[in-house]
């Protein structure tokens, strides 16, 4: 038998009621060299009678003994496709061109660089388009982007609709499936991975609806409290690790950047609620730190402990930032500015009061330097009109 050349991998738990509109997509492209695995995992509603009703020898149904859960279940689906290209599209999802594979699959072909190619992803309500999710636009125009420019923008947040993209065959095999400990952020890990690899490819028409509901993988993390803060942690310090062997220094800075800017996010988020909620916080992030190297904890940990010591610092509460310095300092006794912090805070008001008056001056100075530049760029436009 010989290969086809893309595979459709079509996971499917309690989503039978959408499978067919799903699978209909797919079989009425123009490009027709494909295989559709529906990958049942073991789902108690009807999938296995709605996947048995097509009539096309292509559409393969795959059940799963017991439940994997989603990534696993997308692994498995991974491994068996024989396509040279795999497209991963969940089955309460669907194709809105009868074109979109055949634009893709001549693109791939031509250029072997490019890891994926996706295009901007309509949101589907209630059986109804409702809007372009601007997220998933990347511009008007048909693009390649270098893998490392479009990973720089990737790290500030997922903007590739996990539905909309379809990956060459040895990305997969090459560099990574999907990680099983990242149930919320999976695809973005793969998305910024495969980018630090190969190009990616754009399609600027959206192509791909993408269906919003009460049980998609998103709101099932929701509803269980899940805390996705993880994940991002995650993705950021192992694209942050894999730059480094590669030696690529600027993605590295990025990820440390956007590490700082996400944990300040994060203490910003849980300051807002009460003392008991900060403390229990508290805990839970040391417990998501355990998974990490002792560098990382370290690391990670200083960061945080000094943004929640500057929270307390600037909310007049100096004995809970002093405590919080401390543990900053514990994680990473080389903090020079911590320790600074920390001197000013053991002289009391005194120290309080000096601290105050050197923020002061700095930002003073860094208004003048401000107004300077303004001064400088209107003098050097007078001369020029």
């Amino acid at each position: 038998m010989i290969d086809p050349k893309v595979t459709f991998v079509v996971p499917c738990y309690n989503l039978a009621h959408f499978l067919e509109e799903c699978v209909s997509s797919i079989l009425s492209q123009s490009y027709s060299d494909f295989e559709v695995l529906i990958m049942d995992d073991c789902s108690p509603d009807n999938t296995p009678e709605v996947a048995k009703s097509f009539a096309d020898p292509r559409v393969i149904h795959v059940r799963n003994k017991t439940n994997l859960r989603h990534l696993a279940n997308y692994n498995k689906g991974i491994k068996l496709a024989r396509g040279e290209y795999i497209w991963l599209i969940s089955a309460d999802d669907r194709l809105r061109r009868p074109y979109i594979l055949e634009q893709y699959v001549t693109l791939m072909d031509k250029r072997p660089e490019v890891g994926y190619v996706f295009c901007p992803a309509i949101e589907l309500a209630d059986d109804h388009e409702t809007e372009l999710l601007a997220y998933s636009f990347h511009g008007a125009q048909d693009s390649i982007f270098e893998g490392r420019k479009f990973l720089n923008k990737l790290l500030e947040g997922n903007t590739v609709v996990a539905a909309s993209g379809m990956v060459r065959r040895e990305c997969y095999e090459k560099v990574s499936l999907f990680p099983l400990d990242m149930p919320y952020a999976g695809d973005w890990y793969l998305w910024c991975i495969f980018a630090l690899y190969y190009d990616v490819a754009y399609f600027s028409e959206p192509m791909v609806d993408y269906r919003s509901h009460n049980q998609t993988m998103t709101n099932l993390l929701m509803k269980a409290n899940y805390n996705i803060f993880r994940d991002g942690i995650a993705v950021l310090t192992r694209i942050r690790d894999k730059s480094l062997i590669k030696g690529e220094d600027t993605i590295v800075m990025k990820c440390n950047d956007r590490l700082d800017r996400m944990i300040t996010g994060y203490v910003n988020q849980i300051v807002l609620c009460n003392d008991n909620f900060i403390k229990s916080s508290v805990n839970e992030f040391e417990g998501l730190l355990r998974d990490y190297t002792l560098n990382d904890r370290r690391k990670l940990g200083a960061r945080f402990y000094v943004q929640l010591a500057d929270y307390y610092y600037c909310s007049g509460e100096t004995a809970e930032a002093r405590r919080y310095y401390l543990r900053a300092l514990n994680r990473d006794w080389r903090l020079m500015k911590v320790w600074i912090k920390f001197i000013f805070l053991a002289f009391g008001k005194l120290g309080v009061h000096i601290r105050t008056f050197i923020s002061d001056l700095r930002r003073r100075a860094a208004q003048k330097k401000t107004a300077d530049m303004g001064n400088s760029l209107d003098s050097e436009s007078g001369k020029r009109s």
